[in-house]
Formats: C-alpha cells, structure tokens, sequence
C-alpha cells in the first residue's frame, strides 16, 4: 500500500486464528484490555462489545464485534463463534512490538493451529 502521509506514523496489524476457548464478552473485554497493556498501549476508555440479536444477520457469522479506545489509535476484535475464528485489528500511532502481539494472543485464545499476521 503507497504510503500517502508519511508524516504520520502509523502501525497496523491484523492477527487471525481459531481459538479453543470459550469465548465471552468478559472474556473479550479481558483480552482488549490485556493486550493494551501488555503492548504499552494506553486505554481511554472501557471496551466496546455488540453481539448482534439472533435474525440480524447471517447465523454463520454470528458472534462479536468489540473495540477498546486508545489514546494512540484503537484495536477491534470480531469473533465468528460457530466456528470459533478471530480476526483482530491492532491500529496505532504508537510503535508496539508485533511479535510480541502475536504470542500473547495465541496464548490467550489458546490457538493450537496455526495463525496468521499481517502489517500494513
């Protein structure tokens, strides 16, 4: 992707993976603001977290969506439970250690198979 506004620092990073654990929204709030931590990453404000009414949408992808404030940016999370995949969105404008991300989510998801990164 060109980068339009160089000036402006920006770090970007999607993890997806299916988890083994059961998933809540106290689990979700839990995890946003432990991953915020974890990274260095200020919160201003409590995480977010819908669960759409059962015959709002698709029932396949029936789960989660969830985002934490940050006074750098924020970090989304969507959860598909029926078939117990992730797909997290960390966006900042502050430098975090990636890999670092990375662990901490498959650990905390308990993924056993594989997961994948990408920064843009």
């Amino acid at each position: 992707m060109k980068n339009i506004a160089p000036d402006i620092f920006r770090q970007r990073l999607i993890i997806e993976g299916f988890y083994t654990i059961e998933v809540t929204k106290n689990v979700i709030k839990k995890y946003l603001t432990e991953i915020a931590k974890t990274l260095n990453l200020r919160t201003y404000g409590e995480p977010i977290i819908f669960s759409p009414a059962s015959g709002m949408g698709k029932d396949e992808n029936s789960g989660f969506d969830a985002f934490i404030p940050l006074i750098d940016s924020g970090i989304s999370l969507y959860i598909w439970s029926k078939v117990k995949f992730f797909s997290i969105v960390l966006y900042t404008c502050k430098g975090f250690d990636e890999q670092k991300a990375i662990d901490f989510t498959r650990n905390y998801f308990a993924v056993i198979d594989e997961i994948v990164s990408a920064s843009f």
